[in-house]
């Protein structure tokens, strides 16, 4: 079965080709990030519009490599949410249109079901295992960590004649910003650049941690959710004021002044001590992702953790979690850096398994903003 996948959640137009949930035949993703880097984040207006301009030319691409005519074609799965509504409703209806058009079954996927199954579609094609894999690595516990989301997610599967049906139980999430949004603020704030994420994690390398410690988040309540915005606080009132101020202030400048900067020249604009608040940030966000996920694996009792979304490119996040695997014995699964963004390919996997058990969308299908993934 060839699964068309189209995701617009947020800023990437992406259209994928699956076949039989573990093949990827084609995966087109078009970016928005030159676009709202100039604002540091997202500007949902916008973000719309730019999809209503790709999403036609993505999704034909994406045939193109799968060389697949529309004939071809056997399922379609579109996002439905969570996410921002205008980006989402142009997925949703192109993708009901496509499906009436076509003929075809359309399903709705929720886009934190697909990043778990960005980890089980990349470790498919790694392995070679098929399902055998699913039986090996699940239950699970997952760490989804991105931009919008930063949950915890206990995953299940079943297998009646032959088809996989995946359950999931939410164990935890952030109360206020998602560890990547924290990580876009933050460089918002130093004028490091956008997306915050990965020049963090770059320029980090060159700072020492220990020098610039934020302590342990503490929150009363369910020890499985997260707080990011107390350590986005922390990071404010250690910068105001002082000549971190400045410094931000002369990067910003520079940057209205020339556009966007390379890595190299925001390195060499950054002091020393602004390198090692960056790094001490991002030990303090790595170590309350990792506590927490491994803290919820051991009261499941499972010792397998799967750790997917942008985040999860994190290079000390990854290393992280090799450490205490290692120590503890646990089995860690991470995507391809590929297929940590937002992506079609995990959609149209996750869609694959809804198609196989007669899931269909009807014509009342929508887009929502918020979306829980279990129960």
């Amino acid at each position: 079965m060839r699964v068309l996948g189209i995701e617009t959640s947020c800023d990437e137009t992406a259209a994928a080709v699956v076949e039989n949930g573990e093949r990827i035949l084609s995966n087109v993703v078009a970016s928005q990030v030159r676009m709202h880097e100039k604002y540091g984040g997202v500007v949902p207006e916008l973000a719309s519009r730019e999809h209503l301009k790709r999403i036609v030319p993505v999704v034909r691409e994406a045939c193109e490599r799968a060389a697949l005519g529309w004939e071809g074609i056997d399922g379609i799965a579109v996002t439905e949410g969570p996410g921002l509504v205008g980006s989402l409703l142009v997925g949703v209806v192109y993708g009901k249109a496509l499906a009436r058009a076509l003929s075809k079954p359309l399903v709705g996927v929720n886009h934190l079901e697909g990043h778990v199954h960005s980890v089980l579609l990349y470790n498919k094609a790694e392995r070679a295992e098929g399902a055998a894999l699913l039986e090996a690595v699940l239950p699970a516990v997952a760490l989804i960590v991105s931009g919008g989301h930063t949950c915890l997610v206990h995953v299940h599967s079943t297998a009646s004649d032959g088809n996989q049906a995946f359950s999931y139980r939410r164990l935890g999430q952030t109360r206020d910003d998602a560890a990547g949004e924290a990580f876009d603020k933050v460089a918002k704030l130093l004028a490091l650049g956008y997306p915050g994420g990965p020049v963090i994690d770059r320029l980090a390398r060159h700072g020492d941690a220990a020098r610039v410690e934020f302590g342990k988040v503490k929150m009363k309540g369910n020890p499985f959710d997260f707080s990011f915005s107390g350590l986005k606080t922390a990071v404010l009132y250690r910068v105001r004021g002082t000549p971190l101020a400045d410094e931000a202030a002369a990067r910003r400048s520079r940057r209205e002044a020339a556009g966007p900067l390379a890595f190299e020249e925001v390195r060499k604009l950054c002091s020393p001590p602004t390198l090692d608040l960056v790094a001490g940030f991002q030990e303090a966000v790595v170590n309350d992702l990792v506590g927490r996920a491994f803290a919820a694996a051991e009261s499941e009792r499972v010792q397998t953790i799967f750790v997917s979304g942008g985040v999860a490119a994190n290079s000390r996040l990854r290393e992280r979690f090799a450490a205490r695997a290692e120590r503890g014995g646990y089995t860690i699964h991470f995507p391809s850096p590929a297929l940590c963004t937002d992506n079609a390919a995990m959609i149209a996997a996750a869609g694959y398994f809804k198609l196989q058990n007669s899931e269909r969308a009807g014509p009342t299908l929508t887009a929502h903003a918020s979306l829980p993934l279990g129960t």
